[in-house]
Parts: structure tokens; C-alpha cells; sequence
């Protein structure tokens, strides 16, 4: 599915509180328009908010660690992403034919109507039989329309989470970068930058750099999305992510990410983000996805793959020269926000 594909599922509202959008505000008293507006006042020369302008990090910091934590089905909304009414509290409002169908079960067994309460049972019993016939013996919930049905729940729920996001800069990496290592530090510095300059961060929801982006984020009062995977050895959504969602299949978190961001930087990491980037690459390539700027930060690191994708692969021709300039490398944090920002589109 592409982004052309998904347009017409915009428009959902999930009656947050705050969002991204002008004039809204971030749960910390100040509205985005004010922030947006005193970016412009302590700019650095190039309209974005930098390494000078970080006056407040401290408190904002203190913010997020006292944040109430509100779950809806598979999303999850920290601080000022909780909305006023949850989905939940608005279904109980109305009465569920099912709940009455229960209760009239209930009350016949209550009052000794035994013959109608078998009747009902056995009503329940044979559907049960005839849906595990249908699917030959075996408990349907295994099956591929179930499995379909689980799919599409998954997709509902992320186009009506992340609907109201705005321009939003993606940050990739390993989950395995620790706290006292300088690409910690650097991730963290990526995200409160963007979240300076009224940019929503996205990342995996995870430790290492996702969780780094994602603190910046929130200290800084920005919204700190995370799309995070279910996976036997990960712990879940860290602790800096006011607004999440873990996802049982990749290629509906692959879908997420590749809908809502406006940019990606890529940091350092291992096999998941050698796919996540090259997925990206190429749905920007076949133009299946609007042009968005890549930004590699390290070049050190990414030196030996692309020397590699410049040589045997463009040697080849089985690229081109022009895609070669959909990446961009640097080795300062600030510099791949800029270029981020600087290249959105939307």
C-alpha cells in the first residue's frame, strides 16, 4: 500500500489535546504558534532554533518524568497526547446490543429460567461448531481471514493515531547504542532541535538512538511519537514517548513510517535499519512515496556500504547518478536537522 493509496484515510480525529498544529498547545502552557514564534526571534541565521536557544530543557525534563500514561487498545498517549474523552469512554455511553443479549442470558439463569438459558447456550455452542467446521476443525482466530481482519485493525488504529501529526522527522538506529556513548547524546540533541522547531519526532519506540530522539523530543515539550514492534526481546515503548503504538506486523509500522514522516535521518545501526532506510530509498526512487530527504549522520560509518553502492552498483548501472543524490551525509546533529527540515515538503 502507498502513500497515494492511504490518502483518503485522512481526516480521523482522535480528539487529542495537542497535535502539531498552529496555535495548539503542548501540554506545557505554551502553544506551538509561540514556540514556532520564538524560533524565529532566537533563530540562527537559517530560521531553525539552535544550540544557544535551550533555555527551559530542564523543567520540561522534569515534565515528562511526572506524565499519566492513558492505553487504547494497542496505542499509547503520555501527558498532554491524552484526550479528554477516550474512545472507550465514548462507546460506554451507548449500550452494545451484545452486552444486552448477555445480560437477558444472565437473568434467566438468575431467575431459574433454565430451559432459555440452555437454549442460548446452546445457540453460542453450535455457532462455535459451525465457524470451526467451516474452517476445517480448526479454531479460526488461526486463520488467514482473521489474520486479514487483525491486519486492518492494525492499519485503523495507526491512520487514527498519528492523523494530526504535521511535518515530522523520522530518526533510525540501533537500539543497542548505550546512554554513555556519544551517539546517544547526539540523537537526543536531533530530537530536541526538531522539537524546538515545532517538528514531531517518530522512531521505533525502542532503546539506544530511538530512545535518545525520543527523550530530546520530550524534554524540549515536543511530541514524542514511537512505533514500536512486538519482539520477544524488546521491552517495549520507552519512557520519553507521549504518543505510541506497538504493532504486531512490520509492514504496518513500515507503512506508518514512511506515511507520516517528512524526513528521515539514519543513524548507525544494524540490520533493522539497513532495511527500514533502504525501504525508504526505494519507494522514493519509484516514486511510490512523495520525495522526503534522507540524511545519514556518521559518514565514518556508512563510508564502506556506499563506497560500495558508488562503485560495483553504479559501475554496473544498475543505479543511477541520480539516486545517488537522495542521500545526504554529515557528522553534525544540528547540520542533519537543518538538512532535514530544510528539504521537507510537507
Amino acid at each position: 500500500m502507498t502513500t497515494e493509496e492511504t490518502d483518503d484515510t485522512m481526516g480521523l480525529n482522535d480528539g487529542r489535546k495537542a497535535a502539531n498544529g498552529d496555535g495548539k498547545s503542548n501540554g506545557n502552557g505554551n502553544s506551538n504558534s509561540d514556540r514556532n514564534s520564538d524560533g524565529a526571534r532566537n533563530s540562527n541565521g537559517n530560521g531553525l532554533i539552535g544550540a544557544d536557544d535551550t533555555h527551559g530543557t530542564a523543567d520540561l525534563a522534569d515534565d515528562v518524568r511526572s506524565w499519566e500514561t492513558h492505553r487504547s487498545g494497542s496505542v499509547l498517549m503520555r501527558g498532554s497526547m491524552i484526550p479528554e474523552q477516550t474512545p472507550d469512554q465514548a462507546l460506554l455511553a451507548f449500550p452494545d446490543e451484545d452486552d444486552d443479549n448477555a445480560d437477558r442470558v444472565g437473568n434467566n439463569v438468575a431467575h431459574g429460567n433454565t430451559a432459555d438459558a440452555q437454549a442460548s447456550e446452546a445457540s453460542i455452542s453450535g455457532a462455535a461448531a459451525r465457524m470451526s467446521k467451516a474452517h476445517g476443525g480448526k479454531d479460526w482466530r488461526h486463520g488467514d481471514p482473521w489474520r486479514v481482519l487483525r491486519i486492518q485493525s492494525e492499519f485503523v488504529e495507526g491512520f487514527d493515531a498519528l492523523a494530526d501529526l504535521g511535518r515530522a522527522l523520522c530518526v533510525f538506529g540501533s537500539a543497542r547504542v548505550k546512554e554513555e556513548e556519544p551517539e546517544y547524546r547526539q540523537a537526543m540533541r536531533m530530537g530536541e532541535m526538531a522539537a524546538q522547531n515545532g517538528i514531531t519526532v517518530i522512531t521505533g519506540g525502542g532503546p539506544g538512538i530511538m530512545e535518545a530522539a525520543n527523550r530530546g523530543a520530550a524534554e524540549a515539550g515536543g511530541v514524542s511519537v514511537g512505533l514500536g514492534i512486538e519482539l520477544p526481546h524488546e521491552e517495549g515503548l520507552n519512557q520519553w514517548v507521549n504518543l505510541g503504538m506497538n504493532f504486531r506486523y512490520f509492514f504496518v509500522r513500515k507503512m506508518m513510517f514512511v506515511k507520516y514522516s517528512s524526513a528521515l535521518i539514519v543513524c548507525p545501526g544494524g540490520f533493522g535499519t539497513l532495511d527500514e532506510m533502504f525501504e525508504i530509498l526505494t519507494l522514493v526512487q519509484t516514486g511510490k512515496t512523495s520525495p522526503k530527504p534522507v540524511v545519514l549522520f556518521d559518514t565514518q560509518y556508512w563510508k564502506g556500504l556506499f563506497d560500495w553502492v558508488q562503485g560495483p552498483m553504479l559501475d554496473r548501472g544498475l543505479i543511477s547518478k541520480e539516486d545517488l543524490k537522495k542521500v545526504q551525509f554529515t557528522d553534525d546533529p544540528e547540520e542533519a536537522v537543518r538538512l532535514a527540515i530544510g528539504g521537507m515538503t510537507k
